[in-house]
């Protein structure tokens, strides 16, 4: 890699600021809930878990069809332009969740704005997305035989989001500012408004842009041809490859929301707020666990190809859920254990291979007009899970919600399954390429 002397260079930056892209997005788009519903509860006098919940659900089902729109701006300009443009609207939204108050140190909902809050938080959880459709496709366009190593590295963010963000930010909210989360909120919108700087300064779309060729190459990839394909919508839905990858990772993203986005009732459900802060320190442990994880599942993606990866991703994705499932009132430290590793697999493992398992379906040229189809609609069930997971567990039904997603997880093994004979679309420039193109 980097055999041109100004790619590395680019290569690095686009690493890092895809690190950052996974952080904050990971934090603003499920995560986040997390903090909220720890420090803004029914019993101090604030709003219900379900209020919380209800304009980030909103704000699923509306990401359906702004992953569309995102990709679709980003084939007609680029990926810098709307990103920016994008992200200057989130920051405005993280302020305002900060501004809507609502905290049970602060009184709770008669101190809270609670039409600001919905606002706001839809805004952020509408904006945030496009952080990951946009560090995807940079690396996508970037990377071609490194790609499952470079997605690992910068999917690092997602579980590195886990360490600071929901465990560290949790104890130092409650211990340090006294369960106030309004500091942390303005410090992202800061920082986001610094990424819009760098972005517009040292980012370009493509390596061909730059100059360059991907993966640092001194000659344009074999397995491409020179026009870019813009698949349209009945295209991309006539496929069979299309719905084993909408069906497929459909299922493995329903189940790192349905975890993620409702762990806190869940463990509060198990002995109030003690429980749940408890649960954090292995939460820690699998977030750290995490890190390399990304990088681990990147580089089998790299050696063997994205089916066979993912096929072991969907078997590890049953660890935290079975670990929640038999969780006992007060909480067990070995089962707490066992899920701080199943959430590292998850956090780790889902979003490398996601984007990882697309281009291998369709290549680089032709990722975003497909992605853009296959993500909208496999948004469609991951808009609802945490608010299913959420509502099941209040009711006193939990067992009953780990065994339905138990089942999601055998139906995304099936249908990735089915893959295992496809061709990976950039065979002749992958790792693998060297011994045949395919997968075996």
């Amino acid at each position: 890699m980097a055999k041109q002397p100004k790619f590395f260079g680019r290569a690095l930056l686009l690493c890092i600021l895809g690190v950052v892209f996974m952080f904050i997005f990971s934090g603003l788009q499920s995560d986040q809930i997390n903090i909220i519903q720890a420090f803004v509860t029914a019993e101090g006098g604030g709003w219900t878990p379900v209020q919380t919940q209800l304009p980030m659900t909103v704000g699923n089902f509306v990401c359906i069809i702004l992953t569309f729109v995102y990709g679709s701006l980003f084939i007609k300009f680029g990926v810098k332009k709307p990103l920016i443009a994008v992200l200057i609207v989130t920051a405005i939204g993280v302020v305002g969740i900060a501004l809507a108050n609502g905290l049970d140190c602060n009184g709770g909902a008669a101190s809270g704005n609670y039409g600001l809050y919905s606002v706001s938080m839809f805004i952020v959880r509408c904006g945030c997305m496009i952080l990951q459709m946009a560090g995807f496709q940079l690396v996508a366009n970037w990377f071609i035989r490194y790609r499952g190593q470079i997605m690992g590295i910068v999917t690092m963010g997602s579980p590195l989001f886990s360490v600071i963000g929901t465990s560290v930010m949790m104890n130092f909210i409650a211990k340090r500012l006294n369960g106030d989360y309004r500091p942390f909120y303005i410090g992202i919108a800061i920082i986001i408004i610094i990424i819009c700087i760098i972005i517009a300064v040292g980012i370009k779309d493509t390596p061909e842009e730059a100059g360059l060729y991907p993966d640092g190459s001194q000659t344009p990839p074999k397995s491409e041809s020179n026009e870019e394909v813009h698949l349209s919508v009945g295209q991309v839905l006539k496929q069979k490859k299309a719905w084993q990858l909408i069906i497929s990772f459909g299922a493995f993203q329903f189940i790192i929301a349905a975890c993620m986005g409702s762990m806190a009732v869940r463990y509060m459900s198990l002995g109030g707020l003690d429980v749940w802060l408890n649960a954090t320190k292995y939460l820690a442990i699998g977030a750290i666990l995490g890190i390399p994880m990304s990088y681990v599942f990147g580089l089998l993606d790299d050696k063997f190809g994205s089916v066979k990866a993912s096929i072991i991703l969907g078997l590890t994705e049953l660890i935290p859920v079975l670990a929640l499932l038999l969780q006992p009132m007060g909480g067990s430290s070995a089962l707490m254990l066992l899920w701080g590793f199943g959430v590292a697999c998850m956090t780790g493992g889902v979003p490398t291979l996601h984007p990882c398992i697309t281009s291998f379906a369709y290549g680089r040229k032709e990722y975003q007009s497909a992605n853009r189809i296959i993500m909208a609609i496999q948004l469609i069930p991951y808009s609802f899970a945490a608010m299913m997971m959420t509502i099941l567990i209040q009711s006193g039904k939990a067992n009953v919600a780990y065994i339905i997603l138990i089942v999601v997880i055998i139906i995304g093994l099936a249908a990735t399954a089915s893959m295992l004979k496809m061709k990976d679309a950039n065979a002749s420039d992958r790792m693998y390429g060297d011994k045949g193109g395919n997968e075996k």
